[in-house]
């Protein structure tokens, strides 16, 4: 990639897709068995405010992503985000089995990237771990383990 490809934007999309989905489904449904049934009216909001609260899950595991732009990395994973130059970025591994990508980072550790999963799209979270760990290779001190 050329940095007049940046900025990057990496996601399971077919994931978030199959989350989305299920979750409006979840909340149609609770939501119109609630006003069917006949229940009063604490009742009635009881079943909306379950599927809202599936559906705010299914939206929050749907949240990974990974940016990658002229100066870093920011890392955006359920709860938090993290940005890292890219002189941080020391690898990006997808071992068979992993269930992200992973970030080596020069500090010893490592940070998981959720946003590059491979769950139902294996290929393009390959290729998207590729891409990655070509550009830290590029503009960091990255090596590839991908």
């Amino acid at each position: 990639m050329t940095a007049a490809d940046l900025p990057v934007v990496f996601r399971p999309r077919r994931t978030r897709v199959v989350l989305v989905t299920a979750g409006l489904a979840i909340f149609a449904t609770l939501t119109a068995i609630g006003m069917t049934l006949s229940l009063s009216a604490g009742e009635r909001i009881s079943f909306v405010v379950v599927g809202l609260f599936f559906l705010g899950g299914l939206l929050v595991l749907g949240r990974p992503k990974v940016v990658a732009d002229d100066d870093g990395v920011t890392v955006t994973n359920l709860t938090h985000s993290r940005r890292l130059a890219w002189a941080e970025i020391l690898g990006v591994n997808l071992r068979p089995g992993d269930p992200w990508v992973s970030l080596d980072l020069a500090d010893g550790t490592s940070l998981p990237a959720m946003g590059i999963q491979p769950g139902i799209a294996r290929e393009q979270a390959e290729q998207d771990a590729r891409a990655l760990a070509g550009m830290a290779a590029e503009r960091g001190t990255g090596a590839s383990g991908a």
